[in-house]
């Protein structure tokens, strides 16, 4: 079988993946691991790789790093654990930042690792698919327009990629503001509202405080075992399990986040039907094929640190000079 490549050479952190991208448009053949997401995870177990010599790419859909905590959250959040347990690999956080930083320290931190590792990820290259080809022994990765060969591939994406939205029944037909924590802000955007808070997670008892420092008046709707506490919706309001109606202005879904791995990932033996690891961790980092997991432990930053250090050391010791000058000729 005839087949034409371009074979990136080790990025030195100059942009020679970027290079190569804009030459041509035929497959491009990566020697090391693709990794897909720039958050937390992403750059976690790229800075393991660069320690240890490996090279890679990193392919993330939006136009930044850390794209969850930079686009999704909201302004008040903080991290829930100290910073000692939230650091990635190999860089803590500066000794000024306090025990539990902010949103905006948070972010801070992730740009500066990613410029001390000179870590450069490709932007806006949401991944369409990527399956393992048997024949080839290679996995072959579409995002967008652009076309990937790899021997290892590294999904980075992590528990949180898009918001669940709760089937219940009515929601079309609500008037007021229907919106997911993935787009609340601020709290001062309701003040004087009347505000239903589904969920009461982290998200939303901060959310709820946070509106009720802003002079909202707050309601929560709490689930149990079975069923959300609210019934279904009306066009001003919500129904509610015991039969109460109440209307109100704006309804915010604190209804937290899934992953999206089972929509591009032709695979079905590491991951299960959610999108996550079969496996529990401390054995959910590593599947077959040169399949990798990182970010996806439910374990927090800590977790994602695990995993990334096992995965380099494991791909470390394939790394080899054959497979560096590993060359597909056309």
């Amino acid at each position: 079988m005839e087949m034409h490549t371009t074979t990136i050479q080790e990025d030195k952190g100059d942009g020679i993946f970027h290079k190569a991208m804009n030459s041509e448009s035929r497959p491009v053949w990566i020697p090391g691991p693709v990794i897909i997401g720039a958050g937390p995870s992403g750059l976690a177990v790229a800075a393991c790789l660069k320690e240890r010599g490996v090279p890679f790419l990193i392919l993330e859909k939006e136009s930044c790093i850390g794209s969850l905590w930079r686009l999704k959250t909201y302004n008040r959040l903080q991290l829930h654990l100290p910073k000692e347990t939230c650091k990635l690999p190999y860089m803590p956080f500066p000794p000024e930042v306090p025990a539990y930083p902010t949103k905006k320290q948070f972010i801070s931190y992730l740009e500066a690792y990613a410029k001390h590792f000179a870590i450069e990820p490709m932007f806006r290259q949401e991944v369409q698919s990527a399956i393992y080809d048997a024949r080839m022994g290679f996995w072959r990765v579409q995002a967008n327009e652009s076309k990937f060969l790899c021997r290892w591939f590294i999904v980075a994406t992590g528990e949180n990629a898009e918001p669940v939205l709760p089937n219940i029944e009515g929601i079309s037909d609500f008037k007021g503001s229907l919106i997911h924590t993935s787009r609340y802000k601020d709290g001062a955007d309701f003040e004087g509202q009347k505000v239903l808070v589904i969920g009461c997670g982290n998200s939303g008892m901060e959310i709820s405080l946070d509106l009720c420092n802003n002079d909202a008046q707050v309601f929560l709707a709490v689930r149990d075992k079975v069923v959300c506490g609210a019934r279904r919706f009306t066009a001003n309001g919500v129904e509610f399990v015991d039969g109460q109606v109440e209307n109100f202005d704006s309804v915010i879904l604190a209804t937290g986040y899934r992953s999206n791995v089972t929509s591009w990932l032709k695979e079905d033996s590491f991951f299960n039907e959610d999108g996550y690891p079969r496996n529990p961790f401390p054995d959910n980092w590593k599947g077959k094929n040169g399949l990798y997991s990182v970010g996806f432990a439910r374990s927090g930053l800590l977790g994602s640190s695990i995993d990334a250090q096992r995965v380099a050391e494991d791909l470390a010791r394939q790394w080899s000079s054959e497979t560096k000058h590993l060359r597909i000729e056309s």
